[in-house]
């Protein structure tokens, strides 16, 4: 989402991440809880996401757009992460930019991500004019591809990669498959 940008749906607001203490303790959550990270290979303590989340916020001035906050609409309450952010390591489909989500476990099915999402994935074709909007998991994460599959990405089976840093101890969660939408496919 555009740096400084507010999106709002029937239940959410889509946000710009800030250094409110409310917005660090959340982005911890989402770093370090194992049922949220249990498709990634690492938790973060509260300094290393801290760290991480300022990283976040000046890569998205700089590029005018980043992962935001999901917020309750009704309370303004942080539960989540959402966002469209520049692919940053080498890989065959990039440059490209990818949409990804976070959310806090007691708002799981509630279909906050697929709202979220896809007010996210018409923002970056319609205001960003981005032609293409990528994704990418672990196989096992089928409440992601499944997300994917709802936005109206296709599975790009001969684009699916080895995630970079993924040591022999997690190989695993190495391989991720590879989802992709165009922008005069989305409706």
């Amino acid at each position: 989402m555009k740096y400084g940008r507010t999106l709002t749906t029937d239940r959410l607001i889509i946000r710009s991440w800030n250094l409110s203490e409310g917005d660090r303790q959340v982005f911890h959550q989402l770093n370090s809880d194992k049922k949220i990270m249990r498709y990634f290979p690492f938790l973060r303590t509260r300094e290393m996401a801290d760290e991480v989340l300022e990283k976040i916020i000046t890569i998205a001035k700089k590029d005018g757009y980043g992962w935001s906050a999901l917020c309750l609409r009704e309370s303004g309450e942080p539960i989540g992460f959402i966002g469209l952010s520049k692919i940053n390591f080498e890989a065959g489909f990039a440059p490209a930019t990818e949409i990804g989500w976070r959310i806090v476990p007691g708002y799981w099915r509630k279909g906050y991500a697929l709202e979220a999402a896809l007010a996210l994935v018409r923002h970056g074709f319609e205001e960003l004019e981005l032609n293409e909007i990528v994704a990418f998991a672990v196989p096992q994460n089928t409440a992601s591809t499944g997300l994917m599959q709802r936005l109206g990405m296709k599975a790009c089976p001969d684009m699916d990669f080895d995630m970079p840093g993924i040591g022999d101890d997690q190989a695993h969660l190495r391989r991720h498959v590879f989802y992709r939408l165009k922008k005069n496919e989305f409706k």
